[in-house]
């Protein structure tokens, strides 16, 4: 099996993609695969040249972190929860996430997503519930990796500087339903950063890992404003 990935040795290089040749187990995660490659001191690419280890980011491996969030065969996936066995092709094409400033090879800065929320106050403060009902989605809402698959596939998220993402809209839903007091301020900037600016293209729902409904944050969202 061929494993092409678009690598970059630093944030102002040019990026070019390196194949590696693979010929472990497709039982194995991408996330293990790229362990099985780096795991040589000498690792050598396709045609035989030493190279460097390939630069990626891993936490749990259990698709409860986020931090393996990366493109593949044009998917953006969880490298540990996505399976050699179930791609097609005797390629495996591999690149970081588009929508975030590149640090190294598979690695990318994904601070502007806490920085917006910082930036917008979007935090529950003290516990003071709006909703009586509505604590099931709340629980899935609270499970967001902010991993930033969603923000890859959306159409109308570039850099994040205007238009936030399904991830703010479902961390928008959660404060103004844990703080009322906050519910007002929430609404607008809710407005402001992702409700006005949405196409509803609902593709952030079919890549997020935790499988988070987030048309019903926006119809909940929505509903109160009325």
């Amino acid at each position: 099996m061929k494993i092409r990935i678009l690598r970059q040795r630093f944030p102002e290089a040019e990026p070019f993609w390196e194949t590696f040749d693979y010929e472990g187990s497709d039982e194995v995660s991408v996330a293990g695969m790229l362990d099985q490659i780096n795991y040589k001191d000498d690792i050598v690419n396709d045609k035989g040249e030493k190279t460097e280890r390939i630069a990626w980011d891993c936490s749990c491996l259990q698709g409860m972190c986020g931090a393996c969030a990366m493109v593949i065969n044009d998917v953006p996936s969880l490298a540990c929860e996505t399976f050699l066995k179930d791609l097609s092709g005797d390629v495996v094409e591999i690149r970081p996430l588009r929508k975030f400033p590149v640090v190294k090879d598979l690695i990318v800065d994904r601070s502007i997503i806490n920085e917006n929320l910082k930036k917008d106050n979007i935090y529950i403060g003290e516990y003071n519930p709006g909703e009586k009902k509505g604590y099931d989605h709340q629980y899935d809402t609270a499970k967001c990796l902010k991993c930033g698959l969603c923000l890859e596939v959306c159409p109308n998220y570039t850099s994040g500087q205007n238009f936030y993402g399904a991830m703010f809209a479902n961390d928008c839903y959660l404060v103004a339903a844990r703080n009322r007091e906050k519910s007002k301020d929430i609404q607008k900037t809710y407005a402001k950063h992702f409700g006005n600016s949405c196409s509803k293209s609902l593709s952030c729902m079919d890549v997020c890992p935790m499988k988070i409904p987030t048309i019903a944050s926006m119809a909940k969202l929505n509903r109160n404003k009325v």
